[in-house]
């Protein structure tokens, strides 16, 4: 833990925000170098400008293959893009526009002039879906997405992740065909990549592309980039999956703190739409983020579902009932109440589960409940009393698409924060992490039942226990962490954790069968997950025990050693 974590950032924390302007535009990323090639995680491709990792250049190429993939995939839809508030974000947008433009591609971006030109990453989620109602998956008029933005990342990061049809995250066949090929494109050199002028309709930059692109995308002539009121249509749907009458009629006072993020013009829309008692806090936009709290590293990060970062609102608390938090592109959302203060991120999921399942009365009855495996167990047993299916799926909120796209799942879950469910009639409302929707399912909460969401925790924890659950790292070699990833449960011949019978050992995800890149235990009352890190050389060891905080370091303890057996 640094020792200024929780304390509020000073100058010398803060960005030269030119310097990383100028980087952006003139480095040149080589590509021979692997920390400066694309590279698509969970969350899309993500980097510096300072380090190589994250230029001009790199989108260029990801856009290039963007708009080959989507050619090859019969997609001639519209293409929604939205950025967050990262310095980097709006340069990154602009390279974006001008690229898929001069490749033919009609692309909708944000409209107006003040802070709602930031989109939040939910917002391109619903338009995509909006668009796409009730079209063929085969329709080549269905649109798809881009959201430029690194997420809850530190200011100097920038980050540029693909949403196709399905509203969603891209899955990984489409993520290594973007990857690959805008790789093969920096290898070859961007200079020949068409790009449209400023306005999408002026002369294309002298070239032609480096190879002859599929569908004879580069070649097509440059569509004018239209716009789309994403603030309007997100805002003025939202009485379809949050009960807003309630939250007015009710009185209950809440807050908004946007953390510097794309929610800020977004909640103060809400407020005025709905007419609700909620002050929407903070200095507003600032991509050097100077009135954050530092996190627990000493470094600004805007995660709503850290205790440091989320110092930031501690002097409102007392202020209001609720105050809420989302991070740069509100995907995830921060909880604090007046009696309890910053909930735990699984401690809140658990909350709105039991909460959602017993007041959307149309949802459909055999549609289940999902969660990633390193989620609470509380969430296992909250579904089973409600008589529903817990689908338990790998680490990444793209598994959970397919399900809230068809209605069979209603809720989708991950322990990081982020969630989305079903409109009150059993549709899709977004099939990528909403965080503002989860702020407000936490007013809805307050205001229908008359208790804080930490108060219907602690209800939870007299019907049900009491979990302790934690998450350490542990350092692994590279060889190691390769291991992991390819174990099999034969592998480990424990028979028991912690002095608890083991009963189950896994390196799939029971609710889908895709493989979890590491390995699971479970007990009667506790569990263990390890997983390798992505990017530094340890594993993740998440532990869950609803014996207490001691069982809890004896399952840790044990766990590491179980690990360290099968390793070798």
């Amino acid at each position: 833990m640094h020792e200024r974590a929780g304390r509020p950032a000073r100058p010398e924390d803060l960005i030269d925000v030119d310097a990383l302007l100028r980087a952006y535009a003139e480095v040149i990323p080589d590509p021979a170098i692997p920390s400066q090639r694309v590279v698509f995680g969970t969350s899309g491709h993500r980097g510096s400008s300072l380090d190589g990792s994250f230029t001009e250049a790199h989108i260029v190429a990801i856009s290039a293959a963007i708009a080959e993939y989507r050619a090859e995939q019969g997609i001639r839809g519209p293409l929604f893009i939205g950025a967050d508030t990262h310095a980097l974000s709006a340069p990154a947008e602009h390279t974006a526009r001008s690229v898929l433009s001069a490749a033919g591609v009609r692309v909708l971006a944000r409209a107006g002039s003040g802070d709602e030109i930031y989109v939040p990453t939910p917002a391109v989620s619903h338009a995509i879906l909006t668009h796409n109602r009730d079209r063929a998956a085969d329709d080549p008029e269905r649109a798809d997405g881009i959201v430029v933005t690194p997420s809850h990342n530190p200011p100097r990061d920038g980050g540029f992740k693909y949403n196709p049809p399905h509203g969603g995250p891209a899955g990984t066949e489409a993520t290594n065909w973007i990857a690959a090929r805008a790789n093969e494109l920096l290898e070859l050199g961007i200079d020949g990549i068409p790009r449209a002028s400023e306005d999408g309709m002026g002369a294309l930059r002298a070239g032609t592309d480096a190879r002859q692109p599929t569908a004879e995308v580069g070649t097509a002539a440059p569509v004018p980039v239209g716009r789309y009121d994403f603030l309007g249509e997100y805002v003025e749907s939202l009485g379809d999956v949050i009960d807003v009458d309630a939250i007015r009629e009710s009185g209950v006072r809440i807050a908004a703190h946007p953390l510097g993020g794309a929610s800020a013009a977004y909640w103060a829309a809400i407020r005025d739409r709905f007419d609700l008692d909620l002050t929407v806090l903070g200095p507003g936009i600032d991509p050097r983020w100077g009135f954050m709290h530092l996190d627990w590293d000493g470094k600004i990060r805007m995660d709503p579902s850290s205790p440091n970062a989320m110092s930031t609102v501690d002097e409102y608390r007392d202020l209001y009932a609720i105050v809420t938090g989302n991070d740069a592109d509100a995907d995830r959302h921060g909880i604090v109440t007046a009696d309890a203060g910053l909930m735990n991120p699984n401690h809140f999921l658990a909350v709105a589960i039991d909460y959602l399942l017993a007041h959307r009365p149309d949802w459909p009855a055999a549609a289940g409940v999902g969660k990633t495996l390193v989620s609470s167990g509380m969430i296992d047993r909250v579904v089973a009393a409600h008589g529903r299916d817990l689908l338990e799926v790998p680490v990444g909120f793209k598994w959970f698409v397919p399900g809230l796209s068809d209605g069979s799942v209603v809720f989708g879950g991950e322990e990081s924060a982020g969630a989305s469910f079903l409109r009150f009639d059993g549709t899709a409302w977004s099939t990528d992490k909403d965080g503002i929707l989860l702020a407000l399912l936490a007013a809805e909460i307050q205001a229908v039942t008359g208790q804080s969401p930490s108060e219907r925790y602690r209800a939870l924890v007299e019907r049900f226990g009491d979990p302790a659950y934690a998450r350490v790292d542990a350092a692994a070699t590279p060889e190691q962490k390769s291991r992991l990833a390819a174990l099999a449960p034969e592998d480990v011949a424990d028979t028991e954790l912690a002095g608890d019978p083991i009963t189950a050992i896994l390196t799939s995800a029971p609710g889908n069968g895709a493989p979890i890149g590491g390995l699971k235990v479970q007990t009667e009352h506790a569990w263990f997950a390890a997983r390798p890190s992505g990017t530094e050389d340890v594993m993740k060891v998440y532990a869950e025990s609803f014996r207490g905080a001691e069982h809890l370091a004896e399952v840790q303890a044990a766990a590491q050693a179980l690990v360290a057996r099968v390793l070798g």
